[in-house]
């Protein structure tokens, strides 16, 4: 092999080295670590090169690029993670009370000298479309100051997409666990499991055997993804799942999840929701200030209900980023620097039904 390629390996390998020395990695995975490394510079101490060399120094990237022992702080101050919340969503009281009775048992366990990172619930959140599942959890995820990673369980192939895929075989990775670990950067974030009830029937039982072991206290603190061969401590990850309904989830499952049933909105409430949060952000991204339009209330039922009855916003909030475009185009034209909106010409803004 050219000297040039040997150099470039050489160089490597002080990086992969580098990389050793300045991870936290546990004793046991650090020696074993170190192991690999003295077999790779064997192989470019004899200029015998083998597909081994490759995993090993992808293996040796990939552990020492995980966030060993770093912890983020959780904030527990209860009147501003109320605030928070209310901020972000409108209503939801149920969902609300358990997130600052969870609080609320942090701060107490820490004021009393008792344990300050006890085991994190795993909280499943189920609801029809556009109720606000994953948003939540996004909102949780800022209200604890905790680092948020998302994997969606719509796209999940098998099993292996989980756990990872043994080192024996080609193109091996990390399974999405890991890899959410990674991204997060600390080994206490908030993993959003999203949609769990969209897992395919060929591999639904694998999957949920994956699952069950990562939301049980008693085996989490030694999740095995197969890639990594090392057992991971998930016992601070705090585990959101989401789902429209529980049909397609496991039994083992669900009695492993703190179940909270996302409402459905009533006509009131998407006002509420449509004047305080997606009128304010619609008439943002539309380049809009507010004094340039104004909506008749005798307006809201025809937007909130376009269609019938609707549980989520979704619908709703794609009918007032049409509204705001609408006006935009109006401003930008010349044929108006403010509009108001009545029931006399709210149709030339809204689309027809």
């Amino acid at each position: 092999m050219p000297d040039t390629h040997s150099t470039q390996f050489a160089a490597e390998l002080v990086s992969l080295k580098s990389q050793i020395s300045g991870a936290k990695l546990p004793p046991d995975l650090s020696v074993k670590a170190l192991d690999m490394l003295s077999r790779l510079e064997r192989m470019v101490d004899t200029g015998v090169y083998s597909a081994e060399y490759d995993r090993s120094a992808h293996y040796i990237n990939w552990i020492t690029h995980l966030p060993w022992g770093i912890y983020t702080q959780d904030k527990l101050d209860i009147t501003q993670a109320a605030s928070a919340m209310n901020a972000s969503h409108y209503g939801m009281i149920e969902t609300k009370d358990r997130i600052l009775e969870y609080l609320a048992t942090l701060k107490l366990r820490a004021s009393q000298g008792g344990e300050t990172s006890p085991r994190a619930p795993a909280i499943f959140l189920v609801g029809l479309v556009g109720t606000g599942k994953t948003t939540f959890a996004y909102s949780l995820a800022n209200t604890l100051g905790r680092k948020l990673a998302r994997i969606p369980f719509g796209g999940l192939g098998s099993a292996r997409d989980l756990r990872g895929k043994s080192r024996l075989f080609a193109e091996a990775e990390p399974g999405a666990i890991v890899k959410a670990i990674r991204d997060a950067g600390s080994m206490n974030p908030i993993i959003l499991l999203d949609e769990i009830d969209r897992v395919g029937v060929e591999e639904r039982a694998d999957i949920m055997g994956v699952l069950v072991e990562l939301l049980d206290p008693t085996q989490n603190n030694r999740f095995l993804d197969h890639y990594l061969d090392y057992p991971l401590d998930l016992s601070q990850v705090l585990f959101v799942a989401t789902a429209n309904n529980t049909t397609n989830v496991a039994t083992a499952v669900l009695d492993r999840l703190e179940i909270i049933q996302m409402p459905s909105y009533t006509d009131e409430e998407k006002t509420h929701i449509s004047q305080d949060f997606l009128l304010p952000k619609a008439l943002k991204d539309a380049g809009l200030l507010a004094s340039q339009l104004t909506i008749d209330p005798a307006v809201w039922p025809v937007v909130t209900r376009p269609l019938g009855y609707d549980a989520g916003i979704r619908t709703l909030e794609r009918t007032i980023n049409a509204l705001t475009r609408r006006v935009a185009r109006e401003v930008v034209e010349g044929k108006a620097q403010t509009v108001k909106i009545d029931m006399a010409n709210y149709k030339q803004y809204m689309k027809a039904y």
